[in-house]
């Protein structure tokens, strides 16, 4: 097997943060069903409580995810280390603060009345080369640290 070059392994590095990118811009901004496009056909997405096997499955659970209009998220990726482990294979991990609110009524309206975030952890990723260009192969997501969902109070009387 061949090593990496300077510049291969800096234009690898670049487009492997650029899909980390674009992810959070997918779901964030209402187009959360073209994360698929950014996974090879037989990617993985691994959460804590669900496993997605290949591109079509992602597919369908981002258009699940996007269909909740009600939700206001965004997806903040920071200490994003990407490791080229060949021409064709990198891996990478990233901080991952995740805020979100769903609006009670539906609306558009902004900003959205937020405070802490919903939760903060941290996104294992491998990628390969493809004839398209670079793609996950695999995103494992493990939660550090997650706010509860808030219930109302009960009425005093």
């Amino acid at each position: 097997m061949r090593g990496v070059d300077d510049l291969e392994r800096t234009v690898a590095e670049r487009a492997c943060e650029r899909l980390i990118v674009d992810y959070a811009r997918l779901v964030d901004f209402g187009n959360a069903s073209g994360i698929a496009d950014l996974f090879t056909e037989d990617g993985v997405w691994i959460g804590s409580d669900l496993h997605l096997d290949g591109r079509e499955a992602i597919r369908e659970w981002f258009v699940e995810r996007e269909a909740l209009s009600r939700r206001v998220s965004r997806h903040v990726f920071t200490n994003i280390g990407v490791d080229v482990l060949s021409p064709d294979e990198a891996q990478s991990i990233c901080y991952m603060i995740n805020y979100r609110r769903d609006r009670r009524d539906g609306g558009d309206e902004l900003p959205v009345a937020g405070d802490i975030p919903k939760w903060v952890g941290e996104c294992h990723d491998r990628f390969a080369r493809t004839a398209d260009g670079w793609r996950f192969t695999q995103r494992r997501v493990e939660v550090a640290f997650h706010r509860p969902s808030r219930r109302p109070a009960a009425a005093e009387g």
